[in-house]
């Protein structure tokens, strides 16, 4: 018999070449599925995955659980502005659903230009919401009774020795940060500033990007600073990074533009160094640095920025400094573990009696204006700022403007004494959507009008009441832009009841928890912006390692 041997072809030769090219693909695509959704199940058991995208950005988040970081991918040009994100989280959702209230804060309602556009609205109202809920986990941490300044037991802070190069160093090129400004006046007196006689005992002209030095000054002669890092809770990183910031823009030294990345990129080597030499101390090592806090005197998004960019430094979006707290005058709003605190203001208090002294004060003192507005105009057309003047000089006897673009806010005593003599102090945005003035104005006892959440609403979870109303005025600024809305004319119409309310809740309330106190202060009775900051940041902390 003879056996034929018969030599199947091989699959890729079969005479049917359409159904194996499609089998191939089919199998492909098989495993690629496979392996797709045990990569997203095994994504899922370690993080939570937050899109966000806008005409102008395509941002990719992953927030882990287990480390509470965020990595992000961006693409395109980056904004300041706050509202344009979709931020779709459904974790967040879940946690409002589970019983806050951010879903019925005004600032999450259709209420833009009579809902012209809107999906634009919608989008707006959905991305308040998530930072409306980050929010309400921040206050989480607020702790509800002052602990005993004896009783350090599981308090404990560390306050890292840099090398000089960190804050020293920075502090010493004073003369360098700004060429047009003696910056070095702003360094004496433990960075409060120079002393401002006319307004008496514990009042300096304190720099608004002075938070850093001053901070430091006073965590170093904190109660529960342990000289063992194994005895600490809560370790604390000196690092100006705002000065950096501000210095690596400013000095004189420049790199051509045409020189390569590596020259540029010298000018921000202090935010790459400072990882790169925590990574090397154990304690950093325990925790991946979620027990480590930063404090920056700048906004957040000056220190976001891409290394080889005009203005800024990447401090803050290098992966290993997503895990630690930030304080920060300005917060990110997608970013959890940044957290507001105040500006440094012109009043440090030495003792509880001036700060009682000083509400006894604004208490009395006469309120010649209904509403003032100290600020500077704008070339840019979109600026709220040229309404806003406008109306107020054409309310004469109602509202006073202080002209800050023709010199008049220098010096800051004539500020001050403004907000005094004023019910209401008009708050629109800056270079960026928080004002020092908007601190400035509820020490001395005015209201702040504001026009836009992020401006403080959305800012200060530890230092400024969930219900804003008990303590300003949210006007907003599409309608003001608009012509729909006089400001001057809404805040005449409120009562002079509701007036006294708000001033009382400021005076009694707020105004001890907005300042910083001297570096040599003995407060025993109230707890200073400083205090309220280290006390919430160690429960951050543990709260986060427990």
């Amino acid at each position: 018999m003879t056996v034929l041997n018969v030599k199947k072809k091989p699959l890729y030769e079969a005479d049917d070449r359409g159904f194996q090219l499609d089998s191939c693909l089919f199998k492909f695509v098989k495993k690629f599925f496979v392996v797709f959704l045990v990569s997203l199940f095994l994504m899922f058991m370690w993080s939570s995955s937050t899109i966000i995208i806008s005409s102008s950005i395509a941002h990719v988040c992953v927030t882990s659980r287990k480390l509470s970081s965020h990595y992000c991918l961006s693409a395109g040009a980056q904004s300041i502005n706050y509202d344009i994100p979709v931020y779709n989280n459904t974790s967040t959702i879940s946690y409002i659903e589970r019983g806050t209230n951010v879903s019925k804060a005004e600032f999450s309602q259709f209420t833009y230009l009579d809902l012209v556009d809107k999906d634009k609205a919608m989008e707006r109202a959905n991305s308040r919401k998530v930072v409306e809920a980050q929010l309400a986990i921040l206050r989480s941490y607020i702790v509800k009774s002052r602990p005993p300044s004896d009783n350090c037991e599981g308090r404990g802070i560390y306050v890292y020795d840099l090398p000089p190069k960190f804050n020293k160093d920075l502090v010493a090129k004073c003369n360098e940060i700004m060429p047009w400004l003696d910056f070095c006046k702003y360094f004496a007196n433990d960075a409060m500033g120079e002393p401002i006689l006319e307004l008496g005992n514990s009042w300096y002209n304190t720099h608004q990007f002075s938070l850093e030095p001053i901070f430091h000054k006073r965590i170093l002669k904190h109660p529960c600073r342990v000289d063992k890092a194994e005895e600490a809770k809560l370790f604390y990183v000196p690092f100006y990074g705002a000065l950096d910031m501000l210095w690596s823009h400013f000095s004189p030294v420049k790199v051509p533009s045409n020189e390569s990345q590596g020259a540029q990129a010298r000018f921000y080597a202090l935010s790459k160094d400072i990882v790169e030499w925590l990574k090397q101390q154990k304690m950093w090592k325990r925790h991946f640095g979620l027990d480590h806090v930063f404090v920056l005197g700048k906004n957040s998004w000056d220190l976001r920025r891409s290394e080889y960019l005009h203005w800024g430094t990447p401090l803050l979006e290098l992966d290993e400094l997503q895990n630690p707290i930030k304080l920060i005058i300005e917060r990110h709003p997608w970013h959890m573990n940044d957290v507001g605190v105040p500006y440094p203001t012109y009043l440090h208090p030495r003792s509880d009696k001036e700060i009682v002294a000083w509400q006894e004060k604004i208490r009395q003192v006469p309120r010649k204006y209904l509403v003032s507005f100290a600020g500077a105009p704008r070339k840019d057309p979109t600026s709220i700022r040229s309404s806003l003047i406008e109306q107020c000089t054409s309310a004469l006897g109602v509202c006073k403007f202080l002209n800050c673009g023709e010199k008049l806010c220098v010096e800051s005593a004539p500020v001050v004494k403004l907000f005094m003599e004023s019910e209401f102090c008009l708050q629109p945005d800056g270079d960026s959507p928080t004002r020092k003035s908007v601190f400035d104005s509820l020490i001395a006892g005015c209201i702040p009008v504001v026009f836009d959440p992020f401006t403080a609403h959305y800012q200060y979870p530890w230092h400024l009441p969930e219900d804003h109303n008990k303590y300003s005025v949210f006007i907003d600024q599409e309608e003001v832009k608009a012509s729909k809305v006089n400001v001057v004319e809404k805040l005449v119409n409120i009562p002079l009841k509701q007036r006294q309310e708000m001033r009382k809740n400021i005076i009694n309330e707020l105004m001890p928890r907005l300042v910083y106190a001297n570096a040599n202060a003995k407060l025993e009775k109230f707890e200073d912006a400083f205090t309220i900051a280290v006390n919430n940041a160690l429960q951050m902390t543990i709260s986060r390692l427990t």
